[in-house]
């Protein structure tokens, strides 16, 4: 079964699950702020999608951030934040078993899940 993570206020959230209900594909949704599990699988995900596709850097929390904090990320401190503040990681994060896929649009969707 397809995975979910991301967390459930988010407006992308809502919009991809409501895309793959409309579309007949079962998922389990997993909220990676509430059940703590963000940190477990970010080496792997990290490694299939790679880091700089993980970090939004576009969203309220990375503007939050202390220019220090923001400054020369790289891959090792990119995952301290992101374990750090989950919020930092884009949504959502979509696992087939297969493939991972980060973020949402309608017509990536439709291609990667045909």
């Amino acid at each position: 079964m397809i995975k979910v993570f991301g967390i459930k206020n988010c407006d992308t959230m809502k919009k991809a699950m409501n895309w793959l209900t409309d579309n007949g594909v079962a998922y389990e949704f997993i909220d990676y702020k509430k059940a703590g599990v963000a940190e477990a699988h970010l080496p792997d995900w990290t490694a299939r999608a790679g880091w700089e596709k993980l970090l939004n850097t576009r969203g309220l929390m990375w503007k939050k951030l202390s220019d220090e904090e923001r400054a020369n990320v790289d891959q090792a401190k990119a995952l301290k934040l992101m374990a750090q503040y989950p919020s930092l990681i884009k949504r959502p994060v979509l696992d087939t078993g297969k493939q991972l896929i980060v973020g949402f649009t309608p017509d990536n969707y439709a291609e990667q899940l045909k």
